[in-house]
């Protein structure tokens, strides 16, 4: 993946002092604010007047209406990338640090806190998969030594100026660095670039650390790149190993923020259930997820928070999401969870995020702006989110469309190549835009593309979809239950247009829907418990919050004399294993619709399985025939044969009890 450092023109001095709100007061009389949790909390964010121009002199060469969209957005905050060493006094490509932070106090208002975002670009090595955004310094002790000197010391000295230190400098530390070492550490570049990335984020987290007034926030890709389990543990331990080198620890890192370039969308608003089962299979199986848990940014933000606090870091730990370019509006938007019972075609017909596959990151066609910054986004208690922002400001080009000779360092990536087939995308076309300049160029035709797609809309119009979810169902209660079937009944759920039916899930699976509040669950198995939640959902196909789940288990003593047998075995390898399991009906009856459960006892998690639909909830895993398949029924003396591909932590002990439809079964 590559992210790219913007290149803006110079900004007039009559713009400049548009964006002056208040005259600036005397702060070198007043002392420096004690650092906070949250830097952006009551906070405004810096404006950056070159971007703004750039703004501008689209909205110049834009329809009517277009035009209005613009001038409507170039006053949002975006960060300034400090992208080479120059660039710290400034170079051909725009202003420096100093011209940023004396426009700073310019624009911050008395009494309000004001929050710089500085993105620290220029490892040695830099972006060491993609060509897009290669940098300037070689993955040598030699460039390590001028990142240090050069680059950061000289990059700390300013921000150490008593002139700035009532602003707040959030610094995004090296996108694009520490996740390379979790998915790419087999490309040579990056095993080469390794030992400098690690000394090199240490040490600008040590030097900016010591600034009372700048906040760290370390890159942490996105979704669709450390998502998977068996990237996000050990990104997770990655970045605490790399904090655990620092002077101040933990401390060293006030936060981190993903998406950073990148056009995941925030939320998959058709897709809140990555669990959910369709076509006999979960919608994470289906091929543009892979198995990933994680949808989107929302999911992701939760899911690291969680895995950093277990490794150490504190709860107070903040997380930033890069909205600038994940809208993902316009006409090819859906407006509704599919109908359809193929998965692939489910989750394709659902989806908001347009791209031909979850890698493809340059300069994505249908692309276009999220959220705007603001602080302490509200409804996502589990991200623990310190702010929307724009790290990347629209309009900056991810990477050359064609290879074009420059003195920056930056290499043709065939990624940014619209008619490039590309093997990393199941062999498709990149789906990137095509006469695109050099990566953090100004990209007039993307700039176009992004606005006319920004999703919420521009200009205070109406979205295209109803966004509001019903409210979650309450009340669910069970009425009559049989030795087959659960009568189920709640209470209507509430919605601002109106609830249109109800999706009732047996664990994760769909069992069916309804246009009422009362749905009969069939085809269950005698003396079984099951669990049943229920979830709203309105015209426009936004679905609610999951009820409260309802255990019921049937009646009867249907489980068929005799037993069950297990035989399980493991094959692992480093963090990897396979594990396979035999089970045998060794009763006198059939055993159909059986479901198989067991408990890890070492953390192990299922990444994917086969001849059975596998679910996971803590350390119990469960294991159901797929509907429709051989296996439904074991007949007596019969022996079916599972399995699933699995991650450990270094200790893989087998478990030790197995239960069949509740049963305990007997193991060898």
């Amino acid at each position: 993946m590559s992210r790219t450092p913007p290149r803006l023109i110079a900004a007039t001095t009559a713009l400049a002092t548009a964006l002056v709100a208040l005259p600036l007061t005397a702060l070198s009389a007043s002392a420096a604010e004690p650092h906070v949790d949250n830097p952006y909390a009551g906070a405004t964010q810096y404006v950056n007047p070159s971007w703004s121009a750039s703004v501008e002199g689209a909205a110049t060469r834009a329809d009517a209406a277009l035009a209005a969209k613009m001038r409507a957005i170039k006053t949002q905050p975006t960060a300034v990338w400090m992208d080479q060493i120059s660039a710290i006094a400034g170079n051909t490509a725009g202003n420096g640090l100093r011209f940023h932070l004396d426009q700073a106090l310019l624009q911050k208002q008395a009494g309000t806190p004001l929050v710089v975002n500085l993105v620290i670009y220029d490892l040695p090595g830099r972006d060491c998969y993609a060509l897009a955004s290669n940098g300037e310094l070689p993955a040598t002790d030699a460039g390590l030594a001028r990142y240090k000197t050069e680059y950061i010391d000289a990059i700390a000295a300013i921000l150490a100026d008593p002139k700035y230190q009532n602003l707040r400098i959030a610094a995004t530390i090296e996108p694009d660095s520490l996740p390379n070492l979790i998915t790419n550490i087999s490309h040579q570049p990056c095993a080469q670039a390794a030992p400098y990335y690690r000394a090199g984020v240490k040490y600008a987290l040590d030097k900016l650390h010591a600034i009372p007034n700048v906040y760290n926030y370390i890159d942490a890709a996105h979704s669709g790149w450390l998502g998977w389990d068996s990237n996000a543990g050990p990104a997770a331990k990655l970045f605490a190993e790399v904090a655990r080198t620092t002077v101040a620890g933990f401390a060293s890192i006030d936060g981190f923020v993903t998406n950073t370039a990148n056009t995941t969308p925030l939320v998959e608003p058709y897709l809140p259930n990555s669990s959910l089962t369709v076509g006999g299979n979960p919608v994470r199986s289906a091929k543009y997820y892979e198995w990933n848990f994680d949808f989107d940014e929302i999911d992701w933000t939760a899911h690291l928070y969680n895995l950093l606090v277990a490794e150490g870091f504190p709860a107070s730990t903040g997380m930033l999401i890069d909205t600038s370019r994940n809208g993902w509006g316009g006409a090819a938007r859906p407006t509704a969870t599919s109908t359809s019972t193929d998965l692939n075609t489910y989750v394709n017909e659902s989806r908001v995020d347009r791209r031909v596959h979850r890698g493809a990151w340059c300069n994505p066609s249908g692309a276009g702006i999220g959220e705007r910054p603001q602080s302490t986004p509200s409804g996502y208690p589990a991200s623990h989110l310190d702010a929307f922002v724009w790290i990347k400001p629209p309009g900056e080009s991810d990477g050359a469309s064609s290879d074009i000779p420059n003195n920056e360092g930056k290499r043709f990536d065939r990624m940014c190549d619209p008619t490039f087939v590309a093997p990393k995308l199941d062999n498709q076309l990149t789906g990137a835009l095509p006469d695109a300049p050099l990566s953090g160029h100004w990209f007039e035709a993307q700039f176009f593309q992004l606005v006319r797609n920004a999703y919420p809309v521009i200009g205070g119009g109406p979205n295209p979809t109803d966004p509001t979810a019903p409210s979650a169902p309450t009340g669910l209660t069970a009425g009559t239950v049989s030795n087959t079937s659960v009568a189920l009944t709640w209470t209507a759920s509430t919605d601002n247009v109106g609830v249109t039916g109800y999706d009732i899930y047996r664990g994760s699976t769909l069992a069916g829907s309804s246009a009422t509040t009362s749905f009969t669950a069939t085809g269950l198995t005698a003396s079984t418990a099951y669990s049943f939640t229920v979830r709203a959902k309105d015209a426009a196909g936004n679905v609610s919050a999951p009820s409260a789940a309802l255990s019921v288990t049937t009646t009867g003593t249907g489980n068929p004399p005799g037993g069950c047998k297990v035989i399980y075995s493991a094959n692992s390898w480093n963090t990897g294993f396979t594990g396979s399991v035999k089970l045998t009906n060794t009763s006198t009856a059939p055993l159909t619709n059986w479901t198989l459960s067991f408990d890890f006892a070492n953390g192990q998690t299922v990444q994917n399985g086969w001849n059975a639909t596998w679910t996971q909830s803590g350390a119990k895993v469960t294991a159901t025939p797929v509907a429709g398949s051989w296996n439904v029924t074991i007949a007596p003396g019969a022996t079916v044969d599972i399995g699933f591909n699995g991650a450990h932590n270094g200790t893989n002990n087998p478990p030790t009890t197995f239960t069949v439809s509740g049963q305990t079964c007997t193991t060898s």
